[in-house]
């Protein structure tokens, strides 16, 4: 397979998110770094928080045939997260925050692209272990990172967004990135009547990438969380199973 080129404007013109293809093998899947703008373009057009986070820090897109079909990205995440693990320090820890797949591609190419880029920060970074979240608001347990290992720790503490009226409720991190601030009061006071909008707790993973880190882990592992199987969507194009139902339907679904 031929690497694609990495110019902004030919990755730009490659993104394609539209239509089954047909004969795709996971292996054919390359997984690249791209440029922060092209994968903010996608998340946020087809993701459905419609928004890359503020501390977005390492993204990756997923190419197939020279189009990019999906990108995943992490970050700072919550503040806190690294205390998760006993002696951490906010440079250990990862949050991987978006993952977006167009229905292009094969089944069970989640796990590859998470595989992927997990072995890649192994390789080439520092960082001990990773964190990420599966939303019950979107009747999300976390399938995904069942089937790559991950270990569960139970739910999150809450934490609120900010809805300044444009209906894409934002984390106080990207408020802040946005504004330079997220107080409320001061928002107001420039015309931005800003409201919280109250989220449900979140499952929370964990990924050891230096395994003798995982005697650390302050949380106990628990057993996985389980969700009934429904049908997915008949928009969706590429065929799912059951291990890859619940997460990041295709672009095909009209977005909320």
């Amino acid at each position: 397979m031929d690497k694609p080129n990495m110019g902004s404007g030919s990755v730009m013109d490659s993104i394609a998110v539209a239509g089954p293809t047909p004969n795709m093998s996971l292996h054919n899947i390359l997984v690249l770094p791209v440029p922060f703008i092209v994968a903010r373009k996608l998340i946020t057009e087809h993701h459905y928080l419609h928004s890359l986070p503020g501390g977005t820090m390492l993204t990756f897109g997923a190419f197939m045939n020279n189009r990019l079909l999906g990108a995943i990205t992490f970050g700072a995440g919550p503040s806190l997260a690294y205390r998760l693990v006993k002696g951490a320090q906010l440079e250990d820890c990862l949050t991987l925050t978006r993952l977006w797949l167009s229905d292009q591609l094969p089944a069970n190419s989640e796990s590859r692209l998470i595989g992927i880029t997990l072995k890649a920060l192994r390789r080439f970074t520092h960082i001990k272990f990773v964190v990420t979240y599966a939303d019950p608001a979107q009747e999300h347990v976390g399938i995904i990172y069942q089937a790559t290992n991950w270990l569960y720790t139970g739910l999150s503490d809450t934490v609120p967004l900010y809805d300044i009226g444009d209906g894409k409720p934002k984390h106080s991190r990207s408020l802040g990135q946005i504004y330079g601030t997220h107080s409320i009061k001061y928002l107001a006071g420039q015309g931005l009547p800003v409201k919280l909008v109250t989220q449900l707790a979140k499952h929370r993973y964990v990924y050891f990438l230096d395994a003798s880190w995982r005697y650390r882990l302050e949380m106990p592992v628990l057993p996985y969380p389980k969700k009934n199987r429904v049908e997915p969507p008949k928009s969706c194009g590429r065929q799912q199973t059951n291990f890859y139902e619940e997460l990041f339907y295709p672009t095909s679904k009209p977005a909320n």
